[in-house]
């Protein structure tokens, strides 16, 4: 366990028409009435911010800014587009950007998956590294959670793809998403209060507030949730806390702390066969029932970010610590609690070399952390006999940089460089009977990741790019420590490496938006899951892949239809996010040509938007997947592909009243969320025990009072 735990015709006609959160929005307009990009003039330079916001955290525009002056491919996701509908998990924030996969298993428990980053991981996340302001929330390990990312504590969200998140130190395949909160300078009211609930016996309560006075600025955020879930043994109860304050120590110093609280307790329904998935979707898994399995996580936050204004860029100073303590009855209970901690200082700037434009990045990052991971026989949820009694321990080491060279006023070279040793300690102690014998495992992973690539901007609404990147991913310590035939076992995988190729081009023509990027990775010693029995829940075993490649197509396309159809100012927009995926072995000798199980090749989500300048909204939306995912890297069962009829509406007062209607799926599709893949289904007695069935028809709504 881990520290948490193609159709040319189609493909043309699909990249036509996107989506309003992949496309960034001008930060003086709410993606309900909007859905066009705003490329700014691209800076790293210092100073402070202008327009809401201060020094450690830069108004919303600024943000935007900021990430589209990166050389590749990336998103910004304002939270103005999910505000008023039911954002319950990352889904709800990441589904309109393309080349993001993003699937509820159940409850908060999701699939996400970048450029088929962890693509057959079964649970958690790997391959991705999740921020929230610009400070790791990955344990020492790499691997990560969701639990602590509140939809409803954002203030936007940022997608840096691959190695264009060498921003923040991150190289690996998937990249990086930085999720930004809300500072009493950036917030959307000085006083939120909210009440939303609705299908499946859900309630949510949310409370923000937050002041500024003199040098200090200060917001709170709280939100409880209380949900049954669509299928039996799937009750959700989550109560997350942020919190932050900020004090201007001296004119160009700053200093915020962050605070953050997350409880989630959470059964788990477990998978069940093709047939039930499809036919009895409400169903529990009975092994789920009969070891009442279920997740219980506390985790706790503390992290700093401290900024200088110098004569020349900024210096921030970041540290963090994280505890997390998990009870997980599954196969067998895992009890575990971990501490992660780390620092990062980090200079960007401005300045002229021999006449020309440069942009600078340089920064550090150290961290580390320890995990005690025991495990228990599973008498009904409850902790029986100890089984495995181990420690582990990660730590980090990495330097890295990027330059932007302005070598024609509308021309960038793009160069950058990491350099990382990162080691993984385990150590099971033995002295069990279901573990006599003590183990021992040590491994240390070092390498260099260079980037290059160039960024041309004929117009300030239009850019386009093409770069090479080098990722290296580092197994982590559900890769690591794997369940066998003698127990738990330290397995030295080799990290997975990879050349990312992309080219791209996003911007702005009137009612015209775009953001279109074509890529190919080449991969060595790719990390491949595969479930041992996946309807018992147990970890999935890791493997290397020899070759691998991984290619796709992300686009996002938004055309303003119609103005004033009523002569009121009222608008009509099209959108459509398609995100292409071709993964495949590469002559494997088990599994020669075959495609990599666990993500659709094709995934489509269009949106029909009509808005007025009273704050009214309507919002149909199809999400469609044309064939589902296989379910085995053998390639011989495939999942049913399906789609999915979604509404959302609602109006915006001018008292800061904002009433909302979020209706999903209304034909009540049946359909397979996600997969436990499986190395061949065909060998499987009866088939695989293996599948999430998607949510039902469902209908949310709410209440908003902003003042």
């Amino acid at each position: 366990m881990p520290f948490s735990r193609s159709g040319g015709a189609c493909a043309l006609a699909c990249c036509l028409l996107t989506s309003p959160a992949a496309l960034a929005v001008p930060a003086t307009e709410t993606a309900t009435t909007e859905t066009s990009t705003t490329l700014a003039e691209l800076s790293v330079e210092g100073g402070g911010p202008a327009g809401g916001g201060s020094l450690t955290v830069p108004s919303v525009a600024e943000q935007r800014r900021a990430v589209n002056s990166t050389v590749g491919s990336v998103a910004f996701v304002d939270a103005d587009a999910f505000k008023n509908s039911y954002a319950n998990t990352l889904r709800d924030v990441l589904k309109d950007t393309p080349g993001v996969f993003v699937q509820e298993r159940y409850g908060q428990e999701l699939r996400l998956s970048i450029r088929g980053s962890g693509i057959a991981r079964g649970f958690h996340l790997r391959g991705i590294e999740l921020l929230q302001d610009g400070i790791p929330l990955n344990f020492a390990d790499g691997s990560g959670d969701f639990y602590q990312v509140d939809p409803l504590s954002l203030r936007s969200a940022e997608v840096y793809k691959g190695g264009n998140a060498l921003t923040f130190g991150a190289t690996t395949l998937g990249g990086a998403v930085n999720f930004v909160t809300p500072t009493a300078y950036t917030a959307f009211a000085p006083n939120i209060f909210r009440v939303d609930g609705g299908s499946f016996g859900t309630i949510r309560e949310n409370v923000q507030m937050s002041r500024i006075e003199g040098p200090v600025d200060a917001l709170i955020n709280a939100t409880i949730t209380n949900s049954d879930g669509y299928r039996s043994h799937e009750t959700q109860r989550t109560q997350n806390f942020n919190a932050n304050v900020g004090y201007k120590i001296a004119p160009g110093i700053e200093t915020r702390f962050y605070a953050g609280i997350y409880l989630t307790d959470q059964k788990l329904p477990g998978t069940l066969s093709l047939s039930d998935a499809l036919n009895n979707p409400r169903l529990a898994n009975p092994s789920a029932i009969t070891g009442n399995q279920s997740r219980k996580v506390q985790t706790e936050r503390l992290a700093n970010r401290t900024a200088f204004e110098l004569d020349v860029g900024r210096l921030d100073v970041d540290s963090w610590v994280i505890h997390k303590n998990l009870y997980h009855p599954i196969f067998q209970v895992i009890d575990q609690d971990g501490l992660t901690y780390g620092i990062s200082p980090h200079w960007s700037g401005t300045f002229d070399v021999a006449g020309f434009r440069n942009d600078t990045i340089l920064g550090l990052r150290a961290f580390a952390g320890v995990n005690q991971a025991n495990q228990f026989v599973n008498i009904a949820g409850r902790s029986g006999a100890q089984t495995v009694n181990a420690l582990q321990s990660a730590s980090n080491y990495e330097a890295y940089g990027e330059n932007r060279f302005w070598f024609l006023p509308d021309v960038a070279l793009m160069t950058g460089l990491k350099a990382f040793s990162s080691n993984r300690t385990f150590s099971n102690k033995g002295g069990l009977p279901a573990s006599p014998a003590a183990r021992f495992g040590n491994v240390t992973y070092e390498g260099v990741n260079p980037k290059v690539g160039l960024l041309w901007q004929p117009l300030p609404d239009i850019q386009v790019f093409g770069d090479v990147t080098r990722s290296r991913d580092v197994p982590d310590f559900s890769d690591l420590a794997q369940m066998n035939t003698l127990g738990v076992t330290f397995v030295p995988l080799q990290a997975q490496r990879a050349w990312t190729y992309e080219a791209g081009t996003r911007g702005r023509i009137d009612r015209l938006t775009w953001d279109v990027t074509l890529y190919r990775a080449d991969i060595r010693d790719e990390l491949i899951n595969f479930a041992i029995n996946p309807g018992l829940n147990i970890p999935a075993a890791t493997f290397n892949a020899p070759r691998t490649v991984h290619q796709g197509v992300e686009a996002a396309v938004s055309v303003e239809v119609l103005r004033d159809l009523t002569g009121l100012g009222d608008t009509l927009n099209v959108a459509q996010v398609w995100t292409h995926n071709d993964f495949r072995f590469v002559n494997d000798p088990t599994f020669g040509n075959n495609r990599i199980a666990g993500i659709p090749q094709d995934v489509l989500r269009t949106i029909v938007t009509y808005t007025q300048p009273g704050g009214f909204y309507l919002a149909p939306s199809i999400d469609w997947v044309p064939q589902g995912a296989f379910a085995d890297h053998a390639n011989s069962l495939k999942v049913p592909g399906y789609a999915l009829f979604n509404v959302r509406t609602g109006i915006d007062f001018a008292n800061g009243i904002s009433l909302f209607l979020d209706a999903r799926n209304l034909a009540d599709a049946r359909y397979v969320s996600d997969i436990s893949v499986v190395t061949n289904a065909a060998t499987v007695a009866g088939g695989p025990v293996a599948f999430y069935p998607g949510n039902g028809r469902s209908v949310f709504g709410g209440v908003r009072a902003s003042f």
